[in-house]
């Protein structure tokens, strides 16, 4: 996002030594030539995405004032990938919402529904389209939502997310093809971080940012305490342990597994949790609580 210009595309390489910019940043450039620029400087960040394992970080974007996280019936969606991408937006205090894709297929999409009944049931939005078999339809679900909004579109791979952002962004495949080329990838999937501004009449004043499917998504840059407060149904419970360091995976009068055996919170997010935390505290470089 250049500050100041008109809206063109750049070819833009940093200046020195400095912090590389990201999707979504806004940045102050100077041409140096037809097509090209120099990135002086990065502002300030409100907020970035990311995900990380002990070795290294990725940054998605930055800036973002949504997150939708696609997911399907078919293939079956993995939940645990689901709550790696939950906590990382909730970490970043962005919003999120899920996008079930699929919609059309009828025995897929009830074989997950209590899944998503759950998601429901803790405050998100779950909005059901059927982006490759009716892509009118997924824009008119879609439009208030994204309308004003910069939207991060994240999902496992095989969940449709290049399918719905070719119905909102008509000519978004041969933009990234030509990328591609560009880049000499010779790739006609999405390997790379990519923002569009729909179209108005998609949804005014809005952008999307395109991400590659993911099939793993570390949270090494995440604490112990930062996993916890992505669960809302624990609130209530915390600070009802027997033990103040209490990690609800096998301590005796934990109150977040007793809620959970006596039905008030969801079984299955509860044992999801539980190795995200041991994969936290296997990593000796973890953040801190």
């Amino acid at each position: 996002m250049p500050t100041g210009s008109a809206n063109r595309e750049l070819i833009a390489v940093t200046r020195g030594k400095r912090t590389d910019p990201c999707v979504g940043d806004r940045v102050r450039f100077r041409t140096v030539g037809d097509g090209q620029a120099v990135i002086e400087s990065i502002e300030a960040r409100r907020n970035e995405i990311r995900r990380s394992d002990p070795w290294r970080s990725k940054l998605l974007a930055a800036n973002v004032d949504q997150v939708g996280i696609m997911l399907a019936g078919d293939p079956p969606f993995s939940e645990e990938l689901l709550l790696r991408m939950l906590s990382t937006s909730d970490a970043a205090r962005v919003p999120a919402a899920l996008i079930a894709n699929k919609s059309d297929l009828a025995e897929a999409s009830a074989a997950i529904e209590a899944r998503l009944a759950v998601y429901r049931a803790l405050g998100l939005r779950v909005f059901a389209v059927a982006a490759g078999s009716d892509p009118q339809a997924t824009r008119d679900t879609l439009r208030n939502w994204l309308s004003g909004q910069t939207t991060l579109l994240i999902g496992q791979s095989g969940m449709g997310k290049s399918t719905l952002v070719n119905a909102l962004v008509p000519d978004a495949e041969l933009r990234t093809q030509t990328i591609s080329e560009a880049l000499a990838t010779g790739r006609h999937t999405t390997t790379f971080t990519r923002l569009f501004d729909l179209p108005a009449e998609v949804a005014p004043d809005a952008r999307i940012v395109d991400t590659p499917g993911f099939q793993t998504f570390g949270l090494a840059h995440l604490s112990s305490s930062q996993l916890i407060h992505a669960m809302p149904e624990f609130a209530p419970h915390l600070g009802r342990c027997r033990f103040n360091d209490c990690t609800h995976r096998d301590e005796p009068d934990c109150a977040i597994r007793a809620a959970a055996k006596a039905g008030e919170l969801d079984a299955r997010r509860l044992q999801l949790y539980g190795r995200l935390v041991d994969e936290t505290l296997r990593n000796p470089s973890r953040p801190r609580p």
